[in-house]
């Protein structure tokens, strides 16, 4: 395979329609029945998704952002939903579509959007609803607390191999190396600019925007270290005592594994435990950290894309990282758990679960080809199914084009 970097000047993100374009698309269609929210990690393309299904749309409709406000609040957003059902008098309109982009910035929002709801359910008004938001943690909260039974979830994850190379002309070692972030594939031709693209535009603001900004942090620079640190581990164990050692600003484990928590929410940085049938030795485990996007873990690497590439052992734990990012990127839309198991020197690297099956995978990579850490695992847990992914399994891409569903049937 071809493993260098190719022009991507033809390529453009505004022709390119992710497989939820048609979801969004039928669900605005349909008669109003609950408010679709769109949530999904920052620069995942969202307003670029629902601008394509706004080119499309068949009936009147009005888009706004948070963002594009300066002090928006809960009187601007009641005051713009007003405004809607004013033009749908005016003009006579039967149905109009309400968008309203990064709505988690505006204060007690969801109050406002049930009040302004319920109204429109009252008076029977066909004005259908679609929500966007940058942060998990801060849109479910909204959701679970105010709006209750009425919305549906639709989740954008960060690109998958299929993605960016569809869209970009992407080969598998670049999908590797780069990740799934479409706005960073322009700059892949200079590695420090993308570099430096991903750290400022990527990772700060969704810490300093998506976690500081709405959640009492004491030590902000702590977070920062453990992403960095975390990042660069990612595929691999690390107990949360070792990583204080390491920091300048030294916290307690607990802090640690609250800020980790955060960093999970906002879908750039978890800590998979250790696959046990009790909770407790799931929850007692070391964690072995995981980015979502493997971006966010290599523009800290310090070996470039064809050194990386070119040796073997280092490689194996860019794919080992990569099919990780996959596992916990596609877990939110599928609903399965990912976990790894371990047990003294035996291992398998990802063990997922979904209702009552579970799927034990193991990566085989040039940094390792033998372990009887899979045939253990299957003879005590007896899973669903024990796949390799590399030398005598599937291919690493076969893996990563698998629609993942088919392992639990």
């Amino acid at each position: 395979m071809n493993i260098f970097i190719q022009s991507i000047e033809h390529f453009s993100i505004m022709n390119f329609k992710r497989q939820q374009f048609n979801e969004i698309q039928d669900r605005i269609n349909e008669p109003r029945s609950k408010i679709q929210v769109i949530v999904g990690p920052r620069q995942v393309g969202k307003s670029t998704l629902i601008g394509q299904v706004l080119d499309e749309c068949s009936f009147p409709y009005a888009s706004y952002s948070a963002d594009d406000v300066a002090g928006a609040d809960v009187n601007w957003l009641a005051q713009i939903w007003e405004t809607q059902r004013l033009k749908m008098e005016i003009q006579g309109e039967s149905k109009r579509l309400l968008v309203v982009d990064e709505v988690q910035k505006i204060t007690n929002w969801s109050e406002t959007v049930k009040a302004e709801w319920d109204r429109d359910t009252r008076e029977k008004r066909e004005l259908i609803v679609v929500l966007l938001g940058s942060s998990r943690m801060l849109i479910e909260k909204g959701l679970t607390e105010s709006l209750a039974g009425r919305f549906e979830l639709i989740r954008l994850t960060h690109w998958t191999y299929g993605e960016m190379r569809d869209c970009f002309g992407w080969n598998l070692p670049q999908y590797i190396y780069y990740g799934g972030y479409p706005g960073a594939a322009q700059y892949i031709n200079n590695e420090a600019r993308w570099r430096n693209y991903v750290k400022d535009s990527l990772i700060e603001p969704s810490i300093s925007k998506d976690v500081l900004m709405n959640t009492n942090i004491l030590k902000p620079q702590l977070l920062r270290q453990l992403f960095e640190i975390g990042s660069s581990y990612s595929g691999e164990l690390l107990s949360l005592t070792k990583v204080a050692a390491q920091m300048q600003d030294a916290g307690n484990v607990t802090t640690l594994a609250g800020y980790l928590h955060l960093l999970d929410e906002c879908n750039l940085l978890c800590g998979l435990q250790k696959y046990a049938e009790d909770n407790a030795r799931k929850y007692n485990s070391i964690p072995k950290f995981q980015v979502y996007n493997s971006a966010l873990r290599n523009a800290y690497a310090e070996e470039d894309f064809i050194d990386a590439v070119q040796d073997p052992k280092s490689w194996g734990r860019y794919i080992e990282s990569a099919i990780g990012a996959h596992l916990v990127s596609q877990a939110q839309i599928i609903g399965y758990k990912v976990y790894y198991w371990r047990d003294k020197n035996e291992e398998v690297d990802y063990i997922i679960t979904h209702r009552n099956r579970k799927v034990a995978i193991e990566v085989k990579s040039g940094r390792r080809t033998t372990n009887t850490g899979l045939a253990k695992f299957t003879e005590q847990y007896k899973p669903h199914r024990s796949i390799v992914v590399g030398s005598g399994g599937l291919s690493v891409e076969e893996f990563m084009n698998l629609d993942l569903t088919m392992l639990f049937k």
